[in-house]
């Protein structure tokens, strides 16, 4: 939950996976295992996620893929997927964070920024293809700064690239290990578990207008 109150936020930080973006590596994966357990399987022991790790910190898939491949032969061809099929893990926008961008957006009351653990080379992608990725005054994107949340350093390069303040900063993440990150910078944080909640949040942290009785 933030903890700011109303007038005190002057500055609104979202994630994009998992916030905006509906990422899961098994929208890829399902289509290349017949079996769910071996799915399963493979990215709990094989492309984990610490793994990934790697790609958002800016090594290049062709590097982290060669590597995994010749530990796992057998998986070459499912672990080579990862980055060359990378756009079939986003199911699509999350409609209801995206309504809340906007309103944002067209209010005008907030600046508006994202600090996305991401690989260098799908967020040009994603920024094409989802018009609503531009609607931002900034975005700090980890692999272009060689550093992942919840790692401070990469909530500093925001708040001193874009010259924000702490306690007027509220950062937006579907990971409670960033949210405790951000709160351990003086940020207020939400984190996020539905469209719904992250409005009620914003709403109590006078970010957003409560909706008139009967809408």
């Amino acid at each position: 939950m933030a903890t700011a109150r109303n007038g005190t936020i002057e500055a609104v930080v979202f994630d994009l996976g998992g916030v905006l973006l509906d990422w899961n590596p098994r929208y890829l994966y399902r289509k290349l295992f017949a079996d769910e357990a071996a799915m399963e399987h493979f990215l709990a022991e094989v492309c984990t996620m610490e793994w990934h790790e790697a790609n958002d910190r800016g090594v290049p898939f062709e590097v982290t893929c060669a590597q995994l491949a010749a530990q796992h032969p057998e998986h070459a061809e499912h672990i080579w997927a990862w980055g060359t099929r990378t756009e079939e893990m986003v199911g699509g926008p999350i409609d209801g964070t995206v309504e809340i961008l906007g309103e944002l957006a067209r209010g005008g009351s907030v600046r508006l920024f994202a600090l996305t653990n991401m690989e260098a080379h799908t967020y040009p992608l994603r920024r094409e293809r989802y018009e609503f990725l531009r609607w931002f005054e900034g975005t700090v994107v980890s692999s272009a700064e060689g550093v992942i949340k919840p790692d401070p350093r990469i909530y500093r390069v925001l708040l001193g690239r874009y010259g924000l303040t702490p306690a007027s900063t509220l950062m937006i993440d579907d990971n409670p290990r960033n949210v405790e990150a951000a709160r351990a910078l003086g940020m207020p944080a939400v984190l996020f578990e539905s469209p719904a909640a992250l409005r009620a949040a914003l709403t109590e942290a006078g970010v957003l207008k409560a909706a008139r009785p009967g809408r």
